[in-house]
């Protein structure tokens, strides 16, 4: 069974979209590493599918877990100009993360195995290496963006239109069926929790691992919706860019533009990985 099938099951899944609330000025709290909100892929704590021993790791998941997604725009510009308009203090704190070893991921090849890479370097980061404050982010951008959008938009603006076919919903988010209730502590199970059949976001999410959002790619991916003529709502530009913001999926980080970010993520001792 080859990297990319694993990754992209379309076996049956559960949903586990989980709102914490509104925060003043418009922003959104989403549980990133889902410790907030108590629950996990495992059944127990937010916390069951990291390290016992990462105390860093630990520290950071919760602190983005409360840091604000901005989620409520009408409009957006081309280019971001305040750090209000993306989620600053979430990439604030992986910028001051002093744990380690850290890795940016830069991920543009939906089809490519780019879970399962990432999660390969997390199962040799624990149990080889013994590093359990490791933390990956993958800077999301170019097609692989469009695992980083809900239901909704995929549904709306018929993005499988955009994958060839291949794909004709966000089948990158959530946790398989045949692994959900799989034994956390069962770290060599082929079929289990850190296996190739785990290779999806949410899964890695509750790792530990950070997925960062790109409004460039957002603003670019709309000019192509236009194009095509993929406007139900008869939007402007500006507008359609403000609704893909709004439906990026629970966890993840929106940066002004992933290309940018990404020597901001090496500066702070992160290991650039194509």
């Amino acid at each position: 069974m080859s990297d990319v099938h694993n990754q992209n099951s379309s076996a049956s899944f559960i949903g586990r979209r989980e709102l914490l609330g509104w925060l003043a000025g418009g922003a959104v709290a989403i549980a990133g590493g889902r410790a907030m909100a108590g629950v996990s892929a495992a059944g127990g704590n937010g916390e069951d599918l990291e390290p016992r021993s990462a105390g860093k790791l630990h520290e950071l998941t919760r602190k983005l877990a409360s840091a604000p997604r901005r989620r409520s725009f009408d409009t957006v510009p081309m280019i971001l100009t305040h750090e209000s308009q993306w989620d600053s203090e979430a990439l604030n704190l992986l910028l001051d993360y002093k744990g380690g070893p850290k890795q940016v991921w830069d991920n543009t090849d939906l089809t490519s195995p780019w879970l399962n890479l990432m999660r390969n370097a997390a199962n040799a980061q624990r149990w080889s290496f013994k590093n359990p404050d490791y933390v990956a982010v993958s800077a999301t951008h170019g097609p692989c963006h469009l695992a980083l959008y809900d239901d909704f938009i995929w549904a709306k603006y018929k993005l499988g239109a955009f994958t060839g076919g291949k794909f004709h919903s966000n089948v990158f988010v959530s946790v398989p069926e045949k692994v959900a209730h799989a034994d956390p502590t069962d770290f060599n199970n082929p079929a289990g929790l850190f296996s190739p059949e785990a290779n999806c976001i949410d899964l890695l999410q509750d790792r530990g691992i950070v997925f960062l959002a790109c409004h460039n790619a957002i603003w670019e991916f709309t000019g192509a919706l236009l194009a095509k003529g993929h406007n139900p709502g008869g939007l402007t530009h500006e507008q359609v860019a403000a609704e893909l913001t709004n439906h990026l999926i629970d966890g993840a980080v929106l940066t002004p533009g992933i290309v940018g970010t990404i020597p901001l993520l090496e500066a702070a001792g992160y290991r650039y990985t194509k």
